[in-house]
């Protein structure tokens, strides 16, 4: 699944948020090269994480049914970041302020028991998901991933010291509400239909998981950055996604050969209703587009921000009920269509709380400097007059 590393701006003093803030983004003149880079990088986390939800729901539709497979795909095409990993162009400055950067850094052992940790978690949230959308319809799945915003706000609260505003509030109530909505369809759902109401009570339930697994991770992932790794330079958030991707990617085979999957995979090859081609290339196209949606990440990062990567990636959800009624012809009811204005209005006042954050450290960057400035002419002037 995607990774991301959120800002830990609330804990910067203004000091260092001047420090942090001085890139090549806010240094130099934005030129249509840079919105071209960030551009390709937006469609890439927009067109990647809803064209894997889709094609991981065409693998299910058509004849699949290994949940490791499904979720093996999330994960075992890392490797595409390396070629990203090696040319990807280096910032002129670390992603974090001096204060972090001057303190030693922790062992490697220490810091691997990290990598490993946050990685075997990882898998276990691929793996939920791909339980998940096995049981859900596509629609009602990526509805109820969208509260992966409330419990990321909600770890954050307690690992990063993360402040709840009323934005944040309402973004919790309306999602928390979304997906209550979403449950009460196991009510009504005809045990002679795809998904009869225990199996969507199931998936219901593994998506919340998968959902409140992925928000731990976030609020893990960046307390490692801040409290252990203690830097945030690209090649530190490179390294943190592929060494957890490669612990997932060892979980999951080991659940795959374990669990006794892999001896039915060529039979569920030859039985794919679209044929064996078209069974390789899903499950290839899936694995591309998770990496792709992975790069355009880590490059919204470089070139941007974790928020504003955070936020790309987040406004995909809504979209994908619509894509799922267009080629799966899920149904969309009244409460879905009550539950996906909540979830969008939710993530909307999340996002807008963000925004709130961005211009205030804009406008405290612009003080501090305008600040240091006159203090400097100053200085100039006293050194002139002597």
């Amino acid at each position: 699944m995607l990774f991301s590393v959120q800002e830990a701006n609330a804990a910067k003093t203004p000091a260092d948020t001047n420090v942090s803030n001085q890139s090549p983004i806010h240094g130099q003149a934005r030129d249509h090269k840079w919105w071209l880079r960030v551009s390709i990088y937006a469609i890439f986390v927009y067109c990647g994480e809803s064209v894997a939800t889709l094609l991981g729901r065409l693998y299910y539709d058509k004849g699949g049914n290994s949940k490791w497979m499904a979720t093996l795909v999330q994960i075992a095409g890392f490797p595409m970041l390396l070629p990203y990993y090696c040319t990807a162009p280096t910032p002129k400055r670390p992603f974090t302020n001096s204060i972090i950067r001057s303190k030693p850094t922790r062992s490697a052992l220490t810091i691997l028991s990290v990598y490993i940790s946050l990685g075997l978690l990882n898998g276990a949230v691929c793996l939920f998901h791909s339980i998940g959308l096995y049981h859900l319809p596509v629609s009602t799945y990526s509805l109820i991933c969208a509260s992966q915003l409330s419990f990321s706000a909600l770890f954050s609260f307690f690992l990063n010291s993360q402040k709840f505003t009323p934005y944040i509030v309402n973004s919790l109530a309306l999602l928390t509400i979304s997906s209550i909505l979403l449950l009460f369809q196991a009510d009504f759902a005809d045990p002679s239909e795809q998904v009869p109401g225990r199996k969507y009570v199931v998936g219901f339930i593994c998506t919340i998981c998968a959902s409140a697994g992925y928000g731990l991770v976030l609020s893990l992932t960046q307390f490692a950055m801040e409290k252990i790794v203690k830097k945030e330079a690209f090649s530190a958030i490179m390294d943190m996604t592929l060494y957890q991707s490669m612990v997932a990617t060892f979980c999951a085979l080991v659940g795959l050969f374990t669990s006794g999957d892999w001896k039915v995979l060529r039979k569920e090859m030859t039985g794919f209703r679209l044929g064996k081609f078209s069974y390789v290339m899903t499950l290839t196209w899936t694995a591309i587009s998770w990496q792709l949606c992975n790069i355009g990440a880590v490059g919204l990062i470089l070139e941007v921000s974790s928020l504003f990567s955070n936020v790309i990636s987040v406004l995909s959800l809504p979209v994908v009920p619509v894509l799922a009624v267009i080629f799966f012809h899920d149904k969309i009811d009244g409460i879905k269509v009550i539950a996906m204005v909540l979830a969008t209005w939710g993530l909307m006042s999340y996002v807008y709380q963000h925004y709130i954050d961005s211009r205030n450290s804009k406008k405290e960057n612009k003080r501090i400097n305008d600040t240091r400035e006159t203090a400097s002419l100053e200085a100039e002037n006293s050194v002139v007059k002597l």
